[in-house]
Order: C-alpha cells, then structure tokens, then sequence
C-alpha cells in the first residue's frame, strides 16, 4: 500500500481512488477539511449508474459532523457530485465530532 499526502480544499475527486478505498478517503479527507475550516466540500464521485454516490451517501450519513449533503448544481456536476456541509469546531470541543 502507498500512501500520499492529498492537498486540502473544496473538492475531493474519487475518480483516481479504487472503490475499495472511497469510504475511508472521504471521511479522512472531511475530518481534515473540518480540522483546517473548509466546511463546505464538493466530493465529485461521477454519474455512471449511481453506485459510487450511493457509497460516498452512505458514509456521509455515519460521519456525526456532517450538517448536509445535496447533488450538486447542474453546472457544478449536478447528481455526479455532492455539496457537503460540515459542522465548524467549536473553541471548546475537543475530538471529531
């Protein structure tokens, strides 16, 4: 296994990861992205038959610091991609939630 550093920012693009690998990149990459201030993030996971969203729907749904998550607007890749919001942290929490 290799391991890379992702630059952190407001968008996260799955096509380069294996399937296997989704789950785990993005919620690493949304406690990271919490953890810098970035709360508003556009994971584009691409149309195809709706499985990679399914998968990335999911896990968003397990992840307690996730506010939303909405299809993207039709020029910013529409169900092909999705607007997530996080929760900021707060001065006083200590922890990912």
């Amino acid at each position: 296994m290799s391991v890379f550093e992702l630059p952190i920012g407001p968008e996260l693009d799955l096509h380069a990861f294996a399937p296997g690998d989704v789950v785990s990149v993005v919620e690493d990459y949304l406690t990271e992205c919490r953890a810098r201030g970035v709360l508003r993030v556009r994971v584009v996971h691409g149309r195809g038959r709706g499985v990679q969203r399914a998968i990335v729907r999911r896990s968003l749904e397990r992840l307690p610091f996730v506010l939303a998550a909405e299809d993207a607007e039709p020029e910013h890749g529409g169900w092909g991609a999705t607007f997530v919001t996080l929760r900021p942290l707060d001065a006083g929490t200590q922890g990912p939630v």
